[in-house]
């Protein structure tokens, strides 16, 4: 009973809300949610690479892949990948393009965790440079 109450009283929320609103309600709801890392942008890790926006998508979502992150959102004509960091860990991070021209793009990384979004940016700049990243390798040795 108190289960279908609830249920009732978001779906009014929804429908009295604007479309848009409504739909980041739901998927906020359902945890898919990505206005958070859209709004984080201006704290993005950003980096220029001289590769054609197509070529540059599907490098990093393989970069990505490859890593074992957890894909739970994604809109090629928006130009963005959410993940997260891997399949234990539940921070949203998100991997934005934009095309420069017809040979450059920007990717911006995009995440409430600087770890995070550290991380999945070394991910995904290695992948665009053809290189796998290993955190390890930036240690200091002793």
């Amino acid at each position: 009973m108190l289960k279908s109450k609830i249920i009732g009283i978001f779906l009014i929320v929804i429908l009295f809300s604007g479309c848009e609103t409504a739909k980041e309600y739901s998927k906020g709801f359902l945890g898919i949610s990505t206005k958070a890392l859209e709004d984080n942008r201006k704290n993005a890790v950003v980096k220029d690479f001289d590769m054609d926006y197509d070529t540059c998508y599907k490098m990093a979502k393989e970069g990505l892949i490859a890593r074992r992150t957890y894909i739970y959102a994604e809109d090629r004509k928006k130009g963005m990948i959410a993940v997260y960091a891997s399949g234990d860990d539940t921070v949203a991070v998100g991997v934005f393009f934009q095309k420069i021209d017809n040979a450059k793009t920007r990717v911006e990384v995009s995440s409430t965790s600087i770890y995070a979004k550290e991380l999945v940016s070394g991910y995904v700049f290695a992948a665009l440079r053809g290189e796998v990243y290993d955190k390890k390798a930036e240690l200091p040795s002793e």
